[in-house]
């Protein structure tokens, strides 16, 4: 099997096929800190590319409540079983990953969910502690806590699913990275759901073919934002580009963030996959969970995005998240403001670092009335 350079793990690893890194690469930051889990992100998806016959249950974007929730049921947990403890310490990734684990006569690891993983999107997620739908009483021995993790396709630049279709009717395109599904070409085996570890491939019933998100490329290739990223309330997101290792550009936010910076993580990188959707871990829980999620250094990562109010080229690259519906290619701060740039360096759009508060009096003496704050 060719030997591929994954940077995520620091090392070499088994791939099928050939290593060649696309001319641009599609990336995502999501923030969780700041995430409610509001499922807009969700509604957009679905209502965009997901409403047809067949399609019902399918959900290219999701939001799940760690650690207690998953879509289908237990993904993360099935396959990590399977996977197995692997040494996940250091910088240098020494486990295997789920190429190198992959059982005879198959490329990858992987599983292949029954019908009723996908019956309940979001069952008993919230549910820490306290009364249960079905009437137990749940009380965890330690401490409690929870997050949210908004999740799409990674379009990975080792993609699983892509290495598991007998039919090589999986590509990355070349232009962007995204990674697409030939409907003419497959055939419904559904061996990249079973390959894929985060199980966003999902098979149509009525066309008898397998679908997944495609990054809303049609967007994308306008330099505009995913459906996701624009909608997201909460401005959590960031989408754009991501360059090639070792070709990092600071001004780029996402090259920033991801490696510079070092916030954001990319998802179970011991995978292998070098997925590009990367996550600013939330702050508050325990570093154990997140590293076997995020990575060794996710520590650092915490500390960093704590002392974001201090960094101001930080904080200027956390608040162009979701202000504009554009791709930003570049970014900088001046004169208390962060700025995001396009592709030709021209200015799109500006973030005061602190937003003006204007008080109203509560007696308005040009129209003699008062004011009051209820409604």
């Amino acid at each position: 099997m060719p030997k591929v350079m994954n940077w995520q793990i620091g090392r070499e690893m088994d791939y099928p096929y050939e290593g060649k890194r696309p001319q641009s690469q599609f990336a995502m930051i999501i923030d969780t800190n700041k995430c409610i889990s509001c499922q807009t992100c969700t509604v957009a998806c679905k209502t965009t590319w997901t409403s047809s016959r067949g399609q019902e249950y399918m959900f290219w974007n999701n939001v799940e409540t760690k650690p207690y929730g998953f879509y289908p049921l237990g993904w993360d947990v099935n396959i990590l079983s399977r996977h197995g403890v692997q040494d996940i310490s250091g910088p240098v990734y020494q486990g295997k990953t789920l190429f190198e684990s992959a059982p005879d006569g198959s490329m990858v690891l992987g599983y292949l969910p029954e019908d009723v993983d996908y019956a309940h999107p979001n069952i008993s997620e919230d549910d820490s502690i306290g009364q249960l739908a079905q009437g137990a009483f749940l009380q965890m021995p330690h401490m409690q806590w929870m997050y949210y993790l908004p999740r799409i396709c990674n379009h990975c630049t080792y993609p699983a699913c892509l290495a598991s279709c007998p039919r090589q009717s999986i590509y990355k395109r070349p232009e962007d990275g995204i990674v697409l599904i030939d409907q003419e070409r497959c055939r419904g085996y559904r061996e990249c759901v079973r390959g894929c570890p985060y199980k966003k491939p999902f098979f149509n019933s009525i066309t008898r073919t397998s679908e997944k998100c495609v990054g809303c490329y049609p967007a994308v290739e306008q330099g505009r934002q995913t459906q996701c990223t624009m909608t997201c309330i909460g401005k959590i997101r960031l989408q754009g580009f991501i360059s090639p290792p070792g070709q990092e550009n600071e001004s780029n936010p996402i090259d920033y963030l991801v490696r510079i910076a070092k916030i954001a993580k990319p998802l179970y990188p011991q995978f292998g996959l070098e997925p590009n959707v990367y996550y600013i871990p939330p702050i508050h829980v325990p570093s154990p969970f997140l590293k076997q999620m995020f990575g060794a250094d996710v520590e650092l990562a915490q500390q960093t995005y704590r002392k974001a109010a201090d960094d101001k080229q930080l904080l200027a690259a956390l608040l162009l998240f979701g202000a504009s519906p554009s791709i930003l290619s570049g970014f900088r701060h001046q004169d208390g403001q962060a700025i995001g740039l396009d592709k030709k360096g021209e200015e799109l759009v500006r973030v005061p670092f602190k937003e003006p508060i204007f008080v109203r009096p509560g007696f308005d003496e040009q129209f003699q009335t008062h004011r009051s704050n209820a409604t």
